[in-house]
């Protein structure tokens, strides 16, 4: 009799067990866990000759907690789709040859990163390094017979501290660690080594890499300029540390070492590329003005550094990867506008020419810009293309036409709701200038109901949100939860005027630009104004302090990764030379008032909010210390409040997925504590 009982109870188990996971996998509501099922494309590569496509196929492993990625490739009409690499480890990169028959790219496979040779007419597999340190880029000789790239080399310094040699078998601590670098640690890389990167030539069919650089700043990218010459972008300065931003263009020669600086101005110049003729070299800059937000315009000059032109006069936007064209007349080039994320191209003269948008999909948390492409000798082009309703997926085209070759969410999205998403325009209250902005509404949406509002903030500041996917606003969406996120002035996508309305004025006025976008929605009647919540993060994260700093009108707020008092932060954050230059009329301790002014922790005393601090505890670029102030603050205050440190995070919280859903259900959670 006891085992008939035992059995019927494990089968009435069962059968429990079993339906509620049939409703779980029916269920159309976006959970967090459904974040582990997201894949997107990243790095589209097409190849020379513009028939075939590599691309990065990147995924999430649910027992590891890691992002993952596999290369994948595919001709250019859709057909024969494959993997080349697979497995729960990443591969990444992918660089074709000037052939089109052969390839490298990046894996960790055996562990540490390294760089391998994929042959096409073989498909043979050759590791080419075993190198210490990260790879960068790639670049191949116009021969395709070397390599070139950056990577991380170890400076071994003598030590000012000397300790006495410890006894036979003591137990003492580790030495003490010196410090005498201005920039000596970065978010998400934590303290520095001594050294540098330096510059590398790999022969292809193989052999040890040869380092030809001996630099004392780190180069960004190298590219050839011919089988003697490689070009590269660094501050080499004697003032570097005072003036962060004022890379040039160099010429190396790797066979004499020899060292020729092409450009001389105050400011970055970067990202050089040379014509298919040899003759010119494009590269993107401007003139240092000191201002909070500088746009990057095109440059062409010859390979000497003589006859510099600046060829995108009057284009109110920035450029970012460009690309000669084959014929030498024009280059294409990426930009963001009104949110939006375009392919162009622009001719020696000038003239620019849109070609294709919705290129984007590789911020999965937030609907921050971004995306990348490639374009063949034929003018042929690859893409990540994404919407509101799809991380990046792979599409190509020619001439301004639009072919997506995959859907890699489909399996998810089939069957789980998200919510609509409508952009909105409105007018400040402050200056009546336009604000651009989403609504994300519930799923199911009931006109008749009423719903709560959060109010999400981007970062930045100088970044811009768009009509692009966001796990993060879905899920909130999900929870029954309308969400508004808009471009408050000091977002990019606009132009310079607009983005500099808040130099040395952050935060003001676009403190107006974020209320008036709620003052609009709210006129809806299944808004409900009593509702009403306000989260955001690191610049978002200061606005929403702000906000509560000026306001009761929210329930409660989430302030994600913030900087509450910019006197510690300038000192304190992983950029030391830049913020107080760049952000602020000079030195804290010269400029107290404006700084404290500008500070939220300045108006703690105000705050009646309930309010939740959340910050990953490894954060460099707002540190803990930044949370902290305003979380002691709000408590001697009486406010209702609590922190929450994400273990193991840098500023990029949600850099792994448990994080991302950690934060999701945080935010949520503390809003439907308050929900009325």
């Amino acid at each position: 009799m006891e085992t008939k009982i035992k059995k019927y109870f494990l089968t009435l188990f069962s059968i429990v067990f079993f339906s509620s996971a049939i409703n779980a996998q029916l269920s159309k509501k976006f959970e967090p866990i459904d974040v582990f099922d997201i894949e997107y494309v990243s790095s589209p590569e097409i190849s020379p000759q513009g028939d075939k496509v590599l691309f990065q196929r990147n995924f999430k492993d649910v027992m590891t907690d890691k992002n993952l990625s596999n290369l994948w490739i595919v001709n250019f009409d859709g057909s024969d789709m494959r993997p080349i690499t697979t497995g729960n480890f990443n591969s990444f990169s992918p660089k074709w040859s000037n052939s089109g028959k052969m390839f490298t790219y990046k894996s960790n496979e055996e562990g540490r990163t390294q760089l391998y040779l994929f042959n096409l007419e073989n498909n043979s597999v050759q590791k080419l390094t075993n190198m210490q340190s990260s790879i960068g880029s790639v670049e191949w000789s116009s021969d395709d017979k070397y390599l070139l790239f950056n990577s991380f080399v170890e400076r071994t310094e003598g030590k000012l501290i000397k300790m006495p040699k410890k006894p036979k078998g003591a137990k003492w601590n580790s030495p003490p660690i010196e410090i005498d670098d201005m920039v000596y640690r970065y978010d998400g890389g934590g303290y520095r080594r001594p050294g540098n990167n330096q510059i590398f030539v790999l022969p292809v069919e193989g052999g040890t890499p040869r380092q030809v650089s001996l630099l004392d700043k780190n180069p960004s990218s190298a590219v050839w300029l011919d089988s003697d010459n490689v070009l590269f972008s660094a501050n080499l300065n004697e003032n570097s540390d005072f003036e962060p931003n004022n890379s040039d263009i160099h010429k190396l020669n790797i066979k004499t070492g020899d060292l020729k600086k092409l450009t001389t101005r105050l400011g970055p110049d970067r990202s050089p590329a040379v014509s298919p003729d040899g003759t010119k070299i494009a590269y993107l800059g401007y003139d240092d003005k000191y201002l909070g937000y500088q746009q990057s315009s095109l440059y062409i000059m010859d390979t000497d550094g003589g006859n510099i032109k600046l060829i995108s006069e009057g284009f109110d936007r920035n450029i970012s990867n460009i690309n000669w064209m084959k014929d030498g007349k024009g280059l294409y080039f990426q930009y963001d506008s009104e949110g939006m994320t375009q392919i162009a191209s622009i001719s020696l003269n000038g003239r620019v020419k849109d070609i294709v948008d919705e290129l984007g999909g590789l911020s999965l948390g937030r609907p921050y810009s971004g995306g990348s492409y490639s374009v063949s000798s034929a003018g042929r082009y690859a893409f990540t293309y994404g919407n509101v309703y799809n991380p990046a997926d792979l599409a190509v085209g020619y001439n301004g036409s639009k072919n997506r070759l995959t859907n890699l969410n489909k399996d998810l999205f089939d069957y789980k709701e998200l919510g609509k998403v409508e952009e909105v325009w409105y007018e400040s209250s402050y200056d009546g200038k336009k604000i651009q902005g989403w609504l994300v509404y519930p799923p199911q949406f009931d006109p008749t109901k009423k719903y709560p509002l959060i109010l999400e903030i981007h970062g930045g500041p100088f970044t811009n949100y768009g009509f692009r996917f966001s796990a993060e606003v879905q899920l909130f969406a999900s929870k029954g939860y309308f969400v508004l996120y808009t471009n408050p002035r000091g977002s990019t996508s606009y132009g310079k005027d607009f983005a500099n309305l808040i130099h040395h004025n952050y935060p003001s006025q676009d403190y107006d630009d974020l209320i008036s976008g709620v003052d609009h929605v709210v006129t809806r009647n299944y808004i409900d104004d009593n509702n009403l919540f306000v989260t955001g993060g690191s610049g978002g994260g200061v606005l929403t302090s702000w906000i509560i700093g000026k306001t009761d009108r929210f329930k409660a707020a989430v302030v994600a990764k913030p900087v509450i008092n910019w006197y510690s932060f300038v000192l304190y954050a992983d950029n030391i030379s830049f913020f107080y230059k760049y952000w602020f009329p000079g030195l804290p301790w010269d400029n107290l008032e404006e700084y404290m002014r500008r500070s939220p922790i300045s108006y703690v005393g105000n705050v009646k909010t309930p309010t939740m601090l959340l910050t990953g505890e490894d954060d460099y670029r707002t540190p803990m210390a930044e949370s902290e102030q305003f979380y002691a603050g709000l408590k001697l205050n009486n406010v209702e409040s609590m922190l929450v440190r994400i273990p193991g995070a840098s500023h990029g919280i949600a850099a792994r997925p448990s994080n991302l859903i950690a934060k999701v259900n945080a935010i949520t959670a503390w809003f439907d504590k308050y929900k009325k």
